[in-house]
């Protein structure tokens, strides 16, 4: 059992759409710990420092500033999530980053189908409703971006006591 931490952002469309509890709801439910959590809206600047030039040079300029330009769009919910192996629980309950391609029973395939094909084709973004680290080593980047360690909060929950203290 490995005890780690990621970053989850609800984006603008999740917010406009009233979905932030039902979002919380599934990590907590999955047994996460909610460790730090804000709402903020972001600016160009902040923007380029979540989505770093390594996507530019991944995927292209223009779907790094498309992205940049969706966290824009209005307030995001940032928070931490504690828990074992939370990078990949995370990430099975955000489902494909593409929300067509999303199984029945994650966040995305329950609240969103747009297809990559879609919005390219019109020129959209993919509105997909939560980012979520992809793995370790952006969790390590993306957290400390986002939260100052004295805004992270240690506590017990049930889910503690039976994975590491036992009953």
């Amino acid at each position: 059992m490995q005890k780690e931490r990621t970053l989850v952002l609800i984006k603008p469309d999740g917010i406009f759409r009233n979905l932030i509890g039902k979002i919380l709801g599934r990590f907590e439910d999955a047994g996460l710990k909610i460790i730090a959590m804000k709402m903020v809206w972001i600016d160009e600047d902040f923007g380029k420092k979540h989505y770093r030039d390594d996507i530019a040079e991944r995927y292209g300029k223009e779907i790094r500033d498309g992205l940049v330009g969706y966290l824009k769009e209005g307030p995001v919910v940032a928070f931490v999530l504690e828990g074992v192996d939370a990078i990949k629980v995370t990430r099975k309950l955000v489902g494909s980053t593409y929300p067509n391609e999303s199984l029945p029973g994650t966040i995305r395939g329950d609240f969103t189908h747009i297809s990559k094909d879609y919005a390219n084709t019109h020129k959209l973004n993919v509105r997909n409703l939560v980012h979520a680290s992809g793995n370790k080593e952006d969790a390590e980047i993306e957290i400390p971006l986002w939260f100052k360690e004295g805004e992270m909060h240690s506590y017990k929950t049930v889910h503690d006591i039976i994975c590491f203290d036992g009953l």
